[in-house]
């Protein structure tokens, strides 16, 4: 995406001698466009954990530079298998519910264990990244192409009317490394000609819509409106709301989705005024051992601090304000599930699927037996 007309990816490295992550600090935006330097693997930690990055797919690139950064460090020390382990816990500690982050990890450890010397083993893990970095752009640019006729299908059904689209959380290119997944159909379909409005979901408690998706669609001239949480209902109940899609952090193989907390919600009411409801993902989103997503998927309790504060821009300053009496207790899911029943479809990198075991089979035979 560009930023002041300069192509920018959320997450690479620079430097010489000795290399630097580099990645958009998203606690800045949509007030400050800031550059942060990632340079050993504590710090990554604390960028995926305190969220300076987030979404599933930068998560995952995130967790894939923070595994070079641990081979680098591990390499300066005696034992560096037992390093390189102990790091890579850490690492995958950070954020439990997407799968992206441990599917990194775990296919960085792949790679490490396959090369000879200490050397070649920080050499593969750096390869090892660019290639997850690499991938997700490339997947997100595909659900792009795949998310265009289903947005093209409704604005020619309205005469070649304006597609009005719900968003909530932001799953843009800010949450991956390029693209995004729920915006990427969006941009392909602005960038053809087609017409389209977005109502975007403020995503409280952390705004990301009202920071990230509002800002990232601005840049790109999307036509938008910000919108309070609990007004999509009623948008949908009135015929403004021709479609729904929202990202994911987790799809089971039954398609079961996890993604921020209200998108259960949204997904209710848009079934109630039948309201197509698509979930954008990649494939390094499924998690194939999972069949019941209420049950299984681990949900992420954050801070409460995050529903008792809000934080914006007072007098040219980024501040924290209390909202709620100073001795009200909060608590703070970070992720809901929404059930494969309320889903119309999964939009992904080989196509689009039907929300269930045999829709996944079609795209994805090597993972998903049909019969299993």
């Amino acid at each position: 995406m560009k930023v002041n007309n300069t192509h920018y990816r959320t997450i690479w490295v620079e430097g010489e001698q000795t290399l630097v992550v580099k990645t958009i600090n998203q606690q800045e935006l949509p007030h400050r466009f800031e550059i942060m330097d990632i340079v050993d693997s504590q710090q990554m930690c604390r960028a995926i954990s305190e969220m300076y990055l987030r979404g599933a797919g930068l998560i995952g690139a995130a967790a894939g530079y923070g595994m070079y950064l641990a081979a680098r460090e591990a390499a300066t020390g005696s034992d560096f298998e037992a390093e390189l382990e102990r790091l890579a816990g850490l690492l995958e500690a950070t954020r439990p519910t997407a799968c992206n982050l441990a599917r990194a990890v775990c296919r960085q450890q792949a790679a490490i264990a396959a090369a000879a010397t200490i050397e070649e083993k920080v050499a593969a893990a750096l390869r090892t990244a660019g290639e997850i970095a690499d991938e997700d752009a490339e997947f997100c640019r595909r659900i792009g192409e795949h998310g265009l006729p289903i947005i093209k299908r409704i604005s020619e059904a309205k005469g070649g009317g304006v597609v009005n689209i719900l968003t909530h959380c932001n799953a843009g290119w800010l949450a991956f490394v390029d693209y995004g997944s729920a915006t990427a159909p969006i941009y392909a379909a602005h960038d053809a000609g087609i017409p389209v409005h977005v109502w975007v979901d403020e995503t409280r408690p952390r705004n990301q819509g009202a920071a990230l998706t509002a800002w990232e669609l601005g840049r790109h001239g999307v036509p938008h409106h910000l919108i309070p949480d609990n007004a999509g209902g009623h948008l949908m109940q009135h015929r403004k709301v021709d479609m729904v899609i929202t990202g994911a952090d987790r799809v089971t193989v039954a398609g079961d989705a996890a993604n921020k907390i209200g998108t259960y919600l949204k997904a209710l009411a848009a079934k109630d005024n039948g309201v197509p409801f698509y979930v954008a993902l990649p494939g390094t989103t499924f998690d194939w051992a999972l069949s019941n997503g209420v049950r299984e998927i681990p949900i992420e309790k954050r801070g409460s601090s995050e529903v008792r504060y809000m934080r914006g821009l007072l007098d040219g300053r980024l501040e924290e304000v209390l909202i709620c009496p100073e001795d009200t207790p909060a608590v703070n899911y970070g992720f809901d599930v929404t059930p494969s029943r309320l889903i119309t479809g999964l939009i992904c990198e080989r196509g689009v699927a039907e929300a269930s075991r045999k829709g996944l089979a079609a795209l994805y035979p090597e993972e998903v037996p049909v019969h299993g």
